[in-house]
Parts: structure tokens; sequence; C-alpha cells
């Protein structure tokens, strides 16, 4: 079973920072890390290829520096990385982003399944899975939190919900997005560190895959990021005195006073 899987390289979150006078997010000199839920994404893939054979091929649309990401992918168990950079990509929305990653699928043509995280912590917008699944006009399940069988051509899955989980079936091949009850990630080996170093990334640009250079990057998105900025947190205590009936009393009082009772 060929498995691809899509991962993202975002700010570390205890790293984040934002330039007080523009409000913009400061990437320069900060650590990079796997979006935390595709390493789950990475995971269930090596765990399909350990079941039923095939290859996990990882994917990531990104700077060159992205390359990082997809060498401890490949220390996690894939097999093979492809990293999307070109300065035409640059500025894409989800939209946008969604339509060159189904570009390089398209190169790739012979898939199984393709896992995504279910959101990314610096967009957060959980869009791509569901937009390249359309774009490729293939089944799409999200939220996955077991993958139960695949067989004869087909995908049963468990998916989270509200208040519990759902049973689905779909064809394959297909797009999924898991969540992290689906599995535990496993460390990276020393074998896998050493296999990672070695590795070819390949990196496809506009020459590599047949796009539209009118849905590319800024040109290509339907949405773009005006500011990001810090809210302002007011942190405001007070402490009631007197007797514990007293206390009861102030407190509901203040409760009534703020319109919360």
């Amino acid at each position: 079973m060929n498995v691809v899987v899509c991962l993202k390289q975002v700010p570390g979150t205890t790293q984040v920072k934002i330039d007080p006078r523009t409000n913009i997010l400061i990437r320069h000199g900060i650590e990079n890390i796997i979006n935390p839920f595709d390493t789950y994404a990475i995971e269930e893939g090596v765990r399909l290829r350990e079941r039923t054979g095939g290859k996990v091929t990882a994917i990531s649309m990104g700077p060159p520096q992205a390359e990082t990401a997809l060498r401890e992918a490949v220390s996690l168990g894939a097999d093979e990385g492809i990293l999307l950079s070109d300065p035409a990509f640059a500025g894409a929305d989800t939209w946008a982003t969604s339509y060159t990653i189904s570009a390089a699928l398209r190169k790739l043509v012979q898939y199984d399944l393709v896992i995504c995280g279910r959101q990314t912590l610096d967009g957060d917008t959980g869009q791509v899975g569901p937009q390249l699944a359309e774009m490729l006009a293939l089944p799409f399940i999200a939220y996955v939190s077991q993958i139960e069988e695949i067989a004869d051509g087909s995908l049963r899955v468990q998916r989270m919900v509200e208040d519990g989980y759902e049973v689905m079936e779909c064809s394959l091949p297909a797009v999924i997005t898991v969540v992290k009850e689906i599995n535990t990630p496993r460390l990276p080996s020393l074998r896998g560190i050493a296999r990672s170093k070695s590795a070819t990334i390949s990196v496809w640009g506009t020459e590599e895959l047949n796009v539209d250079p009118g849905r590319l990057g800024l040109a290509g998105s339907f949405t773009q990021v005006i500011r990001i900025f810090s809210p302002q947190r007011v942190c405001q205590g007070e402490i009631f005195q007197g007797e514990a009936e007293e206390q009861v009393d102030c407190l509901i009082g203040r409760l009534r006073d703020n319109g919360f009772i």
C-alpha cells in the first residue's frame, strides 16, 4: 500500500514572537518543528506500510529549510521525502497550497491513501485535507481516530464526533485527516536518523509540476492575512473578606452585577 503523508514545518509554539511594531510573526531565528498533528499522520502511514507493504512518501510545501522536516519524517519511518519549493509558491493560502500539493499528487500517480494531520498550529484551519480531496475528486473522511480495515479496495475507519465516534467506509484512493487519538508516534531510531542524513529529498518547483501560474502563491490565493497580533491580556483579581456566608453573598452579588447570573 502506497501512502502519502502531507506535513508542514511550523514555528515551535514556545518560541513564537510577534513584532510589536508591525504585529507580524517573527520567523527569523525561531526553531521550526513538524506540525505536531502531522507526526500522527506519519506514524499511521508507517504502521500501514508495516502491515501491508508498499511505501510512505512525505510531502511538504515550504521554503528550502523545510527540507529538515522531511528528513525528520524519514527518520521516523517515511521512505522518501518531496519538498515543494519555489518562489512562486510564496504567500499561498490554504486553497493555493492545496492546488500545488494536488499537482504533486497527480505527478506521483500511484498512491492509495493520503493522510494529513487534522490542522496546523499556525494556520489552525484544517482546510488542506478536504480541499485536496475536492481537487483530486477523491473520497474524504475527517478526524479519523482508528483505521479498522483496508480490504478489497476500500477503507473502514472510526472518526471522532462530539459525543463518540462514527464508523465510515469509502473506496480507495482516498484522503483522510487524523487526530492524536489514532496512535502514539514513535521516536526516531538510530538507524532512522542515519538513513535520514543520507536520504535524497526531491525538490519540485513550477518546472516539475504541471500548474497554472495564476493559481499559485499569493496570486492564486482567495484569502490574505492582513496582520497577526497578540490579544491584550487583562487579568484582575478580587479577594472577599469576612465569614464564609458573607464571602458567598459578595460573590453572588458580583456575579449578578456582571450579568453572569
